[in-house]
């Protein structure tokens, strides 16, 4: 329960900072839009080679490489506004204010290694995709999906924290993962995601928001064909209302598990950064964490 309460008030004091500064939440909702639009443009060509090349070998093969290659570009685009999102905190950590020019640069300097890193967890979505559909054994489909979700555990919780290496430090993606591998040996980042339980807070205001979301879009969507009768277009529009009604909490949802996902690592990680200074300086590990954190964890 602490965790939980820990994770709750880190929300608060993240969206706190966010109502601030307002340039520090658009980069998550720019990224919502972008995705969808991604999305609904990569899933065309998929569907068209369904119709066309159905259960034929080539078939599956075009499928399986346009399917990457739109897991690649939704990747791409959910890490660039992620790093401008981390370089927004930090500079409004720093400098008191997130400034979006500055933001920008860094991406567009760090695009090749925000690529690179879009990469690598392409290949671990089609790894854990693969295990997790495993059927050729008794008991390998549990196993692989045991695995599956270990894997993608850790590289989503590396890659959370491999974003704020790269763009602060401005390091490749090689040597970003060994900066994480040695704040991550020197135990100075353990406390901190054991003790804030940010993921089950954010989950939870997920799930709570997409229930009352699903409610909602049907008493309003249900309410308009019983009020104005079931005929075809009442029925459509009603279904499309509820839809619309629901999808708005389910991006709202969203968009505060993004930024506040990305806040709570990078506050982690600069956390970590200064009690690497202070190891290194021979000073106490005692050093005081970003104002989110710092307010959290006192």
């Amino acid at each position: 329960m602490q965790s939980l309460s820990r994770g709750w008030s880190f929300l608060q004091e993240a969206w706190r900072m966010a109502f601030k500064d307002k340039d520090l939440i658009k980069p998550s909702i720019y990224s919502l839009f972008a995705g969808l639009v991604v999305s609904i443009i990569g899933i065309i060509p998929i569907i068209a080679v369904v119709i066309l090349f159905s259960d034929s070998q080539i078939g599956n093969i075009i499928i399986f490489a346009l399917s990457a290659i739109l897991i690649f570009v939704n990747y791409i685009v959910s890490y660039i506004f992620s790093a401008m999102t981390v370089y927004l905190i930090f500079g409004y950590l720093s400098e008191g204010d997130g400034r979006m020019d500055k933001a920008w640069a860094v991406v567009q300097r760090d695009f090749f290694d925000i690529a690179a890193l879009a990469a690598a967890s392409t290949a671990v979505n089609l790894l854990t995709s693969q295990l997790r559909g495993g059927r050729n054994r008794r008991g390998g489909n549990l196993i692989g999906g045991m695995l599956a979700g270990l894997i993608d555990t850790v590289w989503t919780e590396a890659a959370f924290l491999l974003l704020p290496v790269m763009t602060i430090e401005d390091v490749s993606i090689g040597n970003a993962l060994k900066r994480v591998g040695q704040i991550t040996k020197n135990n100075l980042l353990l406390i901190g995601v054991s003790t804030v339980g940010v993921k089950w807070v954010t989950g939870l205001i997920g799930f709570a928001l997409a229930v009352i979301g699903a409610v909602i879009g049907f008493a309003v969507g249900g309410g308009l064909v019983f009020a104005l009768g079931s005929s075809t277009i009442v029925y459509v529009i009603g279904l499309a209302l509820g839809l619309l009604i629901f999808f708005a909490f389910a991006m709202a949802a969203s968009v505060i598990n993004t930024y506040t996902s990305t806040a709570y690592h990078t506050c982690l990680y600069l956390w970590a950064r200064e009690a690497e200074k202070a190891q290194a300086a021979g000073q106490p590990m005692r050093v005081a964490a970003p104002a989110p954190l710092a307010a959290v964890l006192g």
